[in-house]
């Protein structure tokens, strides 16, 4: 190659040897931006490279999506998509906008089981405009009067909503909950495909802890709800304006 000035592929036919013995590997570059991305996805193994991106910012590490990307697929940390579950179909009827928090709550039920096989219900409550979550309540059987009390409680914390949504279950269409919305004159939808947001929490929810952690009693699974719920409301980065900024700026670099 120095003397006849040919490429290296030309001089290994030449020669009679493989290219692959000739070529040595590049070092992986961007080293510590790797490290840090293996280490963020070893914690929060359900997160894609975009929400990692936000967290590897806020460490001060800025890359360019499409290369943050490229290093997030070659060191094998792609998580596998999971199918969710068929939506209830039916006419689409408007609900209000939330467009200042309290506008609009949305609740709904998630299971899962602890120690022997127990079975334990989830109430999650979550205000539709800043994507808050209220309160995840916990327990081997809530009924429409525990729903209430709940309720009662979140008023008195953040102020009472202008409506409800939810799905037709029989807790939320019980005798209690039709007193309680009455007499604190809460607008109350009762259709499933008005639920959507509550839906995807409960997609994230069941995706990031649910199926990622093993519960040995009621209490152990209330201890980690708790503290999913702190990372979800102030350090996950949940919220798509956040992602949307990251990558306007990162990609003008």
């Amino acid at each position: 190659m120095r003397d006849y000035q040919v490429s290296q592929r030309r001089a290994c036919v030449l020669i009679g040897v493989d290219p692959k013995t000739v070529r040595r590997e590049r070092p992986p570059d961007h080293g510590a931006i790797r490290e840090a991305m293996r280490e963020i996805a070893g914690r929060r193994r359900r997160f894609g490279y975009r929400r990692i991106g936000v967290m590897l910012e806020r460490k001060g590490m800025s890359i360019n999506h499409k290369k943050l990307c490229r290093l997030y697929r070659e060191e094998g940390l792609s998580v596998r998509r999971r199918r969710g579950r068929k939506r209830a179909r039916g006419s689409r009827t408007p609900v209000p906008e939330a467009l200042r928090p309290g506008d609009r709550w949305s609740m709904d039920f998630v299971a899962d089981t602890f120690g022997a096989s127990r079975k334990f219900r989830i109430l999650a409550i979550n205000d539709d405009c800043c994507r808050e979550n209220l309160c995840l309540v916990a327990d081997t059987s809530i009924s429409g009067a525990r729903v209430a009390r709940e309720l009662d409680v979140l008023v008195r914390l953040h102020g009472k909503p202008a409506c409800i949504v939810s799905d037709n279950g029989t807790e939320f269409t019980s005798r209690a909950i039709l007193q309680w919305a009455s007499k604190n004159k809460v607008e109350w939808h009762g259709k499933p495909q008005q639920n959507g947001f509550i839906e995807s929490f409960n997609g994230s929810l069941r995706d990031e802890l649910l199926n990622e952690e093993l519960f040995d009693s009621l209490a152990d699974a209330r201890r980690k709800l708790a503290i999913w719920r702190y990372d979800y409301n102030h350090v996950r980065p949940t919220h798509r304006w956040e992602i949307e900024r990251l990558h306007k700026r990162v990609g003008r670099s």
